[in-house]
């Protein structure tokens, strides 16, 4: 699966810039690339250059670092908090960040929607604030006796995740016309408003986070045995919990706050994976990142290309081509057992 993956991603990415109103060739793409990093001449026009390297290129890399990241938080979670159900909205941080995004595209604090949607700094970030505060929220109505117990902290995560859902409700129910389609779309995912500045900061939150938590694969083995297996093995599993709940939320928060609710990624990818390679997280936590990386890309590609000119959000592409795929992984999986 490790190689399919690694000849997916380059394909998929290749074949997701070359697509569009403007056809580009996969030769193009390549050519426009590599004058790009090489700082050689390409032997191609000029507006498939400019479409190509300031437009697609980092809505395509976006998609996939949101994929990635989302991907990644989700398998970690699971293991965290023992619930094959986890995903990266289920600690209520995903409603944290849209509640303090939406604050800002219904009232115009920090730009608003003249900012961008996705991109725009006020929104992004009033969002990634929101995630962490929530966060934070929850670590602290999860502790039990010292400790952050995972089914206090599961119940926290939704309870506040229903009181910002409630909040980002009310907003929406004030607006009306363009400021709440783009709100909408914001809250269903998009990366539509992508740029090289943009991208910089959740890429590298991403790979950081997916790094350290690859070193830390044994540990989050040991945390889906039990708390008394990872301290046999001379684990503090409270501190180490805390620190993935961070990581995790940290990942999740970095990717909301420039390509909104993004839904279902974080769910299927590491699940689609674990079905197709073991529970092992040295082999989940990289393959779940490529799957989810990939996925997206592909979903962002159908979504901007299935009804032109209309673009369908990505939350929309995820269920519905993400559901059918993961139901048949799982029946073969469960077959096999």
């Amino acid at each position: 699966m490790a190689t399919t993956l690694l000849v997916l991603v380059p394909v998929a990415v290749v074949l997701a810039v070359g697509a569009g109103a403007v056809a580009v060739s996969p030769a193009h793409v390549v050519e426009i690339v590599r004058h790009h990093l090489t700082g050689s001449v390409p032997d191609v026009p000029a507006a498939e250059d400019q479409i190509v390297w300031a437009v697609r290129v980092p809505r395509v890399l976006l998609a996939f670092v949101t994929g990635a990241g989302l991907a990644v938080a989700g398998a970690t979670l699971q293991a965290v908090v023992r619930n094959p159900l986890a995903d990266p909205y289920v600690l209520g941080v995903s409603a944290g960040a849209s509640a303090a995004a939406v604050v800002v595209l219904t009232t115009g604090v920090g730009g608003g929607i003249a900012g961008g949607v996705a991109g725009g700094l006020g929104v992004s970030g009033a969002a990634f604030c929101g995630g962490l505060l929530t966060l934070g929220l929850v670590l602290l109505l999860g502790r039990q006796h010292g400790r952050v117990d995972p089914t206090r902290l599961l119940l926290a995560g939704v309870a506040l995740g229903y009181l910002f859902q409630a909040v980002t409700s009310y907003l929406q129910l004030r607006q009306g016309g363009a400021k709440l389609q783009a709100v909408l779309f914001w809250l269903l995912g998009t990366v539509a408003s992508a740029q090289w500045s943009s991208l910089w900061l959740p890429a590298a939150l991403v790979a950081v986070c997916t790094g350290w938590l690859i070193v830390r694969a044994r540990t989050l083995d040991a945390l889906v045995l039990g708390d008394e297996v990872a301290a046999s093995l001379g684990l503090r599993a409270g501190w180490l919990r805390v620190q993935l709940l961070v990581v995790a939320a940290l990942l999740t928060a970095a990717v909301i706050a420039v390509a909104g609710g993004v839904g279902f990624v974080g769910l299927v990818a590491p699940h689609a994976v674990r079905l197709l390679v073991g529970t092992g997280h040295r082999l989940l936590l990289p393959l779940a990142a490529l799957a989810g990386g990939v996925f997206l890309v592909l979903a962002d590609l159908v979504g901007r290309t299935a009804a032109p000119p209309v673009e369908l959000p990505l939350t929309v592409v995820t269920a519905v081509a993400g559901v059918p795929f993961f139901l048949v992984l799982l029946r073969r999986g469960g077959a096999r057992t």
